[in-house]
């Protein structure tokens, strides 16, 4: 597991941060890892912008991404991707407390790969993070970039 791709995850609440690096640690992904604290922060990472500017230019394997966000929510980070070239590729996995239709239907209009409510339970929640992960970032097939 030398050569696995980043995962991107963006998430400004802490303990969901904290819950999903634990999750992905158990299935030794913890260390392939980058968290951005809002949408802002995700884009500059994918640009290599900001204090991204010196990694890698490679895309992550997955986002996973937040709905609920301050500075640019997931929904327009969502778009964003998915209308430039570079990124359109990248598997989307929104991981929301958003229980709204209107936020599922809107996820899958502007080209996410999988909507997951975040359970309430921190058990439920690990098991769902792995879930998610083993299949994104591990089985899951990219196009050559």
């Amino acid at each position: 597991m030398t050569n696995l791709r980043t995962i991107l995850l963006v998430d400004d609440d802490p303990n969901d941060v904290e819950l999903t690096l634990e999750a992905l640690s158990e299935i030794n992904l913890a260390n392939q890892v980058t968290v951005a604290q809002d949408g802002v922060e995700a884009m500059e990472y994918l640009r290599c912008e900001g204090k991204f500017k010196e990694r890698k230019k490679e895309n992550p394997a997955v986002i996973m991404l937040d709905i609920k966000m301050p500075k640019m929510d997931g929904l327009e980070v969502l778009h964003a991707i998915r209308n430039d070239e570079h990124f359109s590729k990248i598997p989307v996995v929104m991981m929301t407390s958003s229980h709204e239709e209107s936020d599922l239907k809107k996820c899958y209009e502007f080209g996410t790969n999988a909507f997951v409510v975040k359970p309430v339970d921190s058990k439920e929640f690990i098991h769902a993070v792995k879930q998610v992960a083993l299949f994104w970032a591990l089985i899951n097939e990219l196009p050559k970039e």
